[in-house]
């Protein structure tokens, strides 16, 4: 296994605030897949079915790899 498959969530409120869930990590993009088709039909989710999003993350490898700034109020 050379990558994972991160599946979140995210769900925009009437303040404009986003709620972003953390759904699952799995070892194959058609299992993630497989998770949104199960999730999509659940309550919350359906009211959002285009909230999902799948990411693909290889393993052993940097995923920020620069510095940040970092902002006063934020």
């Amino acid at each position: 296994m050379n990558s994972v498959f991160v599946l979140q969530h995210v769900h925009s409120r009437p303040d404009g605030d986003e709620d972003v869930k953390l759904v699952g990590v799995y070892s194959s993009r058609q299992k993630a897949d497989a998770a949104v088709a199960r999730l999509s039909r659940m309550p919350g989710f359906a009211d959002a079915p285009d909230g999902f999003h799948i990411d693909e993350y290889r393993l052993d490898r940097d995923q920020w790899a620069e510095g940040y700034v970092a902002v006063a109020g934020a």
